[in-house]
């Protein structure tokens, strides 16, 4: 069923986007602000000068956990939830450490990609045996439906989709939220803490992002969304920002989006996310379709021909952009396709990224992209296009 304006779900700040937002479209069942007044450029170069704050409601928080009253002990608790995600992901969950994020994908029997996601362990010891998890949009229903078929009645899915999840992104996202949160500023890049405010209840707050920029994701109650973000807001340095420059700023950091870099058919090596899968998941070889992906992790290392293709940045000589089904060729032959790709503002530049095979993924060789029939030359760059600026340490 196409989506119309009636069947659209809303955000729980909508009325604040109407008042501000220029262009809106449908986006995973939600109607979205795409564009505010300034548009995509000037909202693009704030976020990664200033603070730029985006509403990414429409994703799907939640808390995978043991039932209550399981009586083990924090570490037990732990290690037990984490072995039941492990059933559907290829990363080290057991051995986070308190307060740390993993990014990681769910995975089918044939070690395709269902979707990528972030896994959090708190850093409460009364907390343990409970994992924050956040999924896509247009996944999150099947996602949360994977979960609780994994956990088998042994653990449990908490939907958290009704309240508010805002993404603070940019250099200056520490200078605005620590005076709001004392303490957010101390905490590093993928780390999660919980902190209970008396204005804003309690928040959940992560040190991530999907811009490449430093940031935050704050999940709140809907009872305090509009006043937290009007308190965000109310800052010189913070603009909201729509759909449009969270999709160019995911780019130019060579970040993958769901349903076109990455599908059921995609495996974490063709991907180039090997590094999701740390070494004693590897050893274990006890993740949904491991054959395929360690043959696959060995195939990358010794250049075998079996492995068919890699995703790689692109960046197309001249002006034109290669979007999303533009077939990339050799010599006349079409070898892959562009599965995202437009115009890079901070590099002033078009750039992209697809998949080819491995003996072209090589950075520095130039292949045609077929730019509304007409070849365009383009050469394989080294991701991500724009320097990642994450606080580590």
């Amino acid at each position: 069923m196409t989506d119309t304006a009636e069947t659209l779900k809303s955000l729980p700040l909508d009325a604040l986007h109407r008042e501000l937002a220029s262009k809106w479209g449908p986006f995973a069942g939600y109607d979205m602000p795409i564009l505010y007044k300034e548009g995509l450029m000037a909202e693009h170069a704030w976020t990664r000068s200033s603070a730029g704050l985006f509403d990414v409601s429409h994703m799907g928080p939640s808390f995978f956990g043991l039932p209550k009253g399981h009586g083990l002990e924090p570490e037990d608790a732990h290690k037990r939830v984490a072995s039941i995600i492990e059933r559907l992901v290829p990363s080290d969950i057991q051995n986070l450490k308190p307060g740390q994020i993993r990014y990681t994908v769910l995975l089918n029997d044939r070690g395709g990609i269902e979707d990528d996601l972030m896994v959090a362990r708190p850093s409460e010891p009364e907390a343990q045996g409970d994992l924050y998890v956040v999924v896509n949009a247009g996944c999150k229903e099947a996602d949360w439906a994977l979960l609780e078929k994994a956990a088998a009645g042994d653990a449990r899915v908490v939907r958290a989709d009704d309240r508010a999840l805002l993404a603070l992104q940019g250099p200056k996202a520490e200078e605005v939220l620590n005076p709001l949160v004392p303490g957010a500023g101390e905490m590093r890049f993928m780390t999660y803490a919980r902190f209970e405010t008396r204005l804003f209840g309690r928040l959940t707050i992560s040190r991530s992002g999907y811009t490449g920029e430093d940031g935050f994701e704050i999940l709140v109650r809907p009872e305090h969304a509009m006043a937290f973000a009007q308190a965000l807001l109310g800052h010189a340095q913070v603009k909201l920002i729509g759909l449009g420059a969270r999709d160019s700023l995911r780019l130019e950091a060579g970040l993958c989006l769901y349903g076109h870099d990455l599908d059921p058919t995609i495996s974490p090596i063709e991907a180039s996310l090997g590094w999701i899968i740390q070494k004693r998941r590897r050893e274990a070889a006890d993740f949904p379709g491991a054959e395929r992906i360690l043959a696959e992790i060995r195939d990358d290392a010794t250049h075998s021909p079996t492995l068919r293709r890699k995703r790689v940045g692109l960046r197309p000589v001249g002006r034109a952009p290669a979007r999303e089904g533009v077939d990339i060729h050799s010599y006349g032959d079409k070898i892959g396709v562009v599965t995202s790709g437009g115009f890079s503002p901070t590099l002033n530049a078009p750039i992209s990224m697809g998949y080819v095979p491995p003996a072209f993924a090589k950075a520095g060789a130039t292949l045609d992209l077929m730019i509304r029939g007409q070849k365009h030359l383009a050469e394989i760059v080294d991701l991500p296009f724009v320097p990642h600026r994450y606080k580590k340490g």
